[in-house]
């Protein structure tokens, strides 16, 4: 797993810096295209939501307590978005996140797999290098693919800015 883009001091996984591939994606630019896998296997981009405000929450692993939280706090705000398409982006398994939603009860958030090929990670630069998944972050784009908010969350183990997010979106509209 290379590129030509490394980048340090943006994120920490358990207090120890790590290493981000892929540049930093900044609120003003054209959102990269990626392709992961919906939890039937079948692929995802960005096309896939095109013409909705999009809100892209990455976490590291849907099984540990923050990443948990995290996507069902947009989980409950989706239901109160309309025209808002929430994807949750992880390198777990299609068949873990499938399990994992419906334990969860989650149905409004669409969880996606970026396990194959890091295509999102690299794409907006949270590929951990050292460990093979993705930094907390959270991007917002609007209808026309133009990222509105971006935050790249800088320790694994803490909450993004919610509320941000979702102001982003609403405004977004």
């Amino acid at each position: 797993m290379t590129t030509a883009v490394e980048r340090t001091g943006v994120t920490t996984f358990k207090d120890q810096p790590v290493t981000l591939l892929g540049a930093e994606v900044k609120v003003g630019d054209k959102a990269p295209d990626f392709t992961v896998l919906a939890n039937d296997l079948s692929p995802v981009t960005l096309a896939s939501s095109k013409g909705t405000v999009r809100i892209i929450s990455v976490v590291p692993s849907l099984d540990t307590g923050v990443c948990d939280q995290q996507t069902r706090r947009f989980n409950e705000e989706a239901a109160k978005l309309e025209g808002v398409t929430i994807l949750t982006v992880s390198v777990d398994l299609p068949f873990a996140q499938k399990r994992w939603c419906g334990a969860a009860g989650i149905e409004a958030v669409q969880t996606v797999s970026d396990h194959r090929d890091l295509s999102f990670g690299l794409a907006y630069g949270v590929a951990i290098k050292e460990l093979r998944l993705l930094a907390r972050s959270v991007f917002v784009i609007d209808a026309n693919d133009k990222v509105v908010y971006a935050e790249y969350v800088p320790a694994v183990g803490q909450h993004p800015n919610y509320e941000a997010a979702i102001e982003a979106a609403k405004a977004a509209k």
